[in-house]
């Protein structure tokens, strides 16, 4: 049995956490819920009794055995090493520690040898990145991916529930006038999360700009995709492009191998993916994905202009293994 800690429990992947320990019967001894002072005191019904939620700027950590961390990067890089010197291991959903190399970037299926080598940290990737390793990691251990082209379609929970509130906010300004939306007459209804309306629209910018003009999101595609599978010297071109869905992050991706793969082969490998599951005869959609712990891997079809490669879709929920899940995994690895 283990004492197990949810720090930022009360967020929305907080509570997705604690959902997905008490679907899979996780052996918890202790549950201890933390989050910041403004939910210090609530009380939580849980399959293991009622939870007061704790402090995280004055909680001690003594007895915890694994803390699942999703209190945004600065909190886990403000508190997540004191819970480790109080003897606890974390496995931390922010972006604060992916490219460290002391600390091992696991997707639970993919690359799980990297767990061996942790010094207390685990790290998350990105729930994009996530989605998409569970289609590249089996195909690169068998062919050695040399290029991947990647544009995702990220689900507005990206961004939290602030998010959510603007699409649909936006939805209810703009469906008032169809016929606006046709002819470009539409009135803009402001945005504060984004930076155009996201409501029916498509902003090929998601996250914020960082160097050569990539945001973030797209930076995380390119680093993480070479620390999880080993390979340094992988090209990765991204485009990371945010959509009006609700739950789940789309991924279209064309794959190049050290030698050429038959469609035949690729099809064999990712009906065995570990965490995937993959569709022929139905196209995988975001609304299929919300909700479901399996990545869904669909539209596999060999390239053209080069052949030998493969071209395919993966769309995953972005709470459930692109963060909850795959924390909670790590931890049963553990």
């Amino acid at each position: 049995m283990t004492n197990v800690a949810i720090v930022g429990a009360t967020g929305v992947v907080g509570r997705t956490m604690l959902s997905i320990l008490e679907e899979r019967n996780f052996p918890v001894s202790e549950l201890r819920l933390i989050a910041s002072s403004r939910s210090a005191g609530t009380k939580i019904e849980t399959r293991w009794g009622e939870v007061e939620v704790e402090d995280l700027d004055n909680v001690d950590p003594a007895g915890i055995d694994v803390a699942l961390f999703s209190a945004g990067a600065d909190r886990s890089r403000a508190h997540a090493r004191r819970f480790v010197e109080a003897g606890a291991v974390v496995i931390d959903n922010s972006s604060a520690f992916r490219q460290d190399p002391d600390i091992p970037l696991v997707v639970a299926g993919v690359n799980d040898h990297h767990l061996a080598s942790h010094q207390g940290i685990i790290s998350n990737p990105n729930c994009t990145t996530m989605a998409l390793m569970v289609a590249a990691g089996p195909l690169h251990r068998a062919a050695g991916l040399r290029s991947i082209v990647a544009s995702s379609y990220q689900a507005v929970s990206g961004s939290g529930a602030r998010g959510i509130d603007e699409m649909l906010r936006q939805t209810r300004a703009l469906i008032a006038d169809p016929d606006a939306l046709r002819t470009g007459q539409w009135q803009d209804p402001g945005s504060e999360v984004y930076v155009r309306p996201i409501a029916f629209n498509a902003l090929p910018y998601a996250g914020k700009e960082t160097e050569l003009g990539y945001t973030d999101e797209e930076w995380k595609l390119v680093n993480e995709s070479r620390k999880i599978l080993d390979a340094p010297d992988l090209d990765v071109e991204p485009t990371c492009v945010r959509v009006p869905a609700v739950a789940g992050h789309g991924i279209a991706a064309t794959l190049r191998f050290q030698r050429p793969m038959t469609l035949d082969e690729a099809l064999e490998i990712l009906a065995d993916a570990p965490g995937g599951e993959l569709w022929t005869g139905t196209v995988p959609t975001a609304l299929d994905a919300a909700g479901r712990d399996e990545v869904l891997i669909g539209r596999v079809r060999p390239t053209l202009g080069e052949p030998g490669g493969i071209n395919l879709w993966v769309v995953g929920d972005n709470l459930r293994k692109g963060a909850a899940l795959n924390t909670v995994e790590i931890a049963e690895r553990l």
